[in-house]
């Protein structure tokens, strides 16, 4: 009996599964501030329907990676990508279109304007605002009962549930989220953060900078540890914080 040829049998073998490619890239990213360097060679990928953590101190470059990755800070060496094309030099607004949306540090909702009418600049994308009000009153019920309140009258958490349904109504590819607990209390943060897994259930990818680990590694599916403008471990959540002590991610 003649033996099956090898060369055969590789053809007739059904073909391997292919890794998905990342949504979002950072390779070698360098950047920073007129003559100052914030980041040295950034290494980072977000494969679809993921939520990435970016962790690490005050003043590790988080902020400065994501507003690389909304265009609101050029490259200066290396290439930010998205869905595998670079985009050096493309400005924030043309990363919206392509469905880059961020939240940023502060929340940055509009404090003379009520809910409704802060809701209401997001329909620039097309959603009309009674989808936009329906999607925001649904996910937060106590926006609904805000609706006619200036936004800088309210607390911080419902600033923050704002900002992110405001972000929500472009219908994103990639959400940002920078620094999401900042000033909260404890249960709105985790209020938020189940919010973002079940965005995350949902299919949205998701890149959130965060000082304090253990509040987003329960719905992460990596991390990433970033230092003095370098990205120094990656990982499953569980590695992470396995690996680092509590004091120094934060609490």
């Amino acid at each position: 009996m003649t033996p099956p040829d090898p060369a055969a049998t590789r053809t007739a073998a059904a073909p391997r599964a292919t890794a998905p490619e990342p949504l979002l890239e950072l390779a070698g990213v360098r950047a920073g501030y007129g003559s100052i360097d914030v980041l040295h060679g950034v290494d980072l990928a977000v494969l679809p329907g993921t939520v990435v953590a970016l962790l690490g101190p005050n003043g590790g470059g988080k902020t400065t990676a994501l507003k690389v990755c909304s265009g609101l800070l050029p490259v200066t060496g290396g290439e930010l990508r998205l869905a595998g094309r670079c985009v050096n030099g493309a400005p924030a607004s043309d990363l919206a279109r392509l469905g880059v949306c961020s939240v940023p540090e502060g929340r940055g909702v509009f404090p003379n304007l009520t809910v409704r009418e802060n809701l209401w600049l997001a329909t620039g994308t097309g959603t009309s605002l009674a989808d936009l009000e329906e999607a925001a009153y649904g996910r937060f019920p106590v926006l609904g009962q805000r609706r006619g309140q200036l936004a800088g009258s309210m607390s911080g958490g419902e600033q923050q549930m704002l900002a992110l349904s405001r972000a929500l109504g472009t219908d994103p590819a990639v959400l940002l989220l920078d620094e999401l607990s900042m000033g909260l209390a404890p249960l709105v943060v985790s209020q938020m953060y189940d919010t973002v897994g079940r965005l995350a259930d949902e299919g949205l990818t998701i890149l959130v900078a965060e000082q304090f680990a253990r509040v987003v590694l329960p719905v992460a599916d990596s991390a990433a540890l970033m230092l003095q403008g370098r990205v120094v471990r990656t990982g499953r959540p569980d590695e992470i914080e396995a690996e680092l002590s509590a004091g120094y991610l934060g609490g």
